[in-house]
């Protein structure tokens, strides 16, 4: 079986086992920066990495009393190979905010490099913390002996702790493949009664050269709970490693867009999200998605068979 079609099996698979989901974050520009997720993918673009993303989803969604109950994402993230560690460092720092239920945490994390076959694997590991706020003044209650909103007047905090491991393997300008798990300590909130669940996420792509200037990068996103599937389906076409544009679709929820281009080390782009889901006709009108990434290249010494592309990924 060719790579190619061992890509395309790969995909027709795991589209079998798709649905809705769940507690990370939502994220449809993921494949220009997996390391939200996948401590594996720490110093795969060869350089310092700094990415910043900021998401307003399913906007315009309120309460009746005329409360925003949108979710937002913020998140900043930063990695670089370190070659006496024999791998690379990286960290993220992030706000998810849903409803009157708002997570602030921040994650350091170290990945093992080594080369596999044609290509390079990554191994990493993340610990960090979050502090998890609900402000229960806001709810309205249905039952007045509900026991979770019962003598809960005001905001209510717990810190708590994370852990995420994940493993990343790319043949530069050819395919990639990566797993991660999220919250594995899945720890409950004394105050709250918040408690995590453990997530797994399964992503790959395929670079396919149409023409000496055009280039189709088809990927997959997978996420599970234990209970339910998400998945994102994209692709996107890059014309001269300047400009780039693409569609996705994600199951039962919306149907994506996004664009953006390079300029010098910068990379810019813009994600919109048409809902297909009920919440279309509950006053959302969409999801907006802003990432701004900048790549301060390393030199590093190459092997003399490998041509590497720290523009895309």
């Amino acid at each position: 079986m060719d790579i190619r079609s061992g890509v395309l099996t790969f995909f027709l698979i795991v589209l079998a086992y798709m649905a809705h989901s769940q507690q990370e974050a939502q994220v449809t520009q993921s494949m220009f920066n997996y390391t939200s997720v996948n401590p594996g993918y720490y110093g795969m673009r060869e350089g310092i990495c700094v990415t910043g993303l900021v998401r307003q989803q399913y906007v315009g969604l309120k309460t009746m009393e005329g409360d925003a109950v949108n979710p937002e994402t913020f998140f900043l993230s930063v990695d670089a190979p370190v070659s006496v560690l024999r791998g690379a460092l990286g960290g993220t720092i992030y706000q998810d905010q849903i409803g009157f239920t708002s997570n602030v945490g921040v994650e350091l994390g170290y990945a093992y490099h080594t080369t596999l076959g044609y290509g390079d694997l990554g191994v990493g590991l993340n610990m960090g913390f979050f502090n998890e706020t609900i402000d229960f003044s806001k709810f309205v209650m249905i039952d007045e002996t509900d026991p979770v909103l019962e003598n809960r007047q005001g905001e209510e905090q717990d810190m708590m702790i994370n852990f995420s491991l994940g493993a990343f393997y790319q043949v530069e300008n050819n395919y990639y493949l990566g797993v991660a798990t999220t919250q594995m300590a899945e720890t409950q909130a004394a105050n709250t009664k918040y408690t995590q669940r453990r997530h797994y996420f399964l992503m790959g792509g395929y670079h396919y050269q149409l023409t000496a200037d055009y280039e189709v990068v088809p990927s997959l996103m997978i996420q599970y709970d234990g209970a339910t599937t998400q998945f994102h389906l994209s692709s996107v076409v890059q014309f001269k490693e300047k400009y780039w544009a693409g569609l996705g679709y994600r199951m039962q929820d919306a149907v994506t867009v996004t664009a953006g281009l390079y300029w010098k080390d910068f990379k810019f782009g813009y994600s919109y999200d048409l809902n297909t889901s009920r919440l279309a006709g509950a006053g959302s009108s969409g999801a907006h998605e802003l990432m701004l990434g900048y790549c301060f290249k390393l030199e590093l010494e190459k092997d003399n068979n490998k041509y590497r592309n720290t523009r895309f990924l």
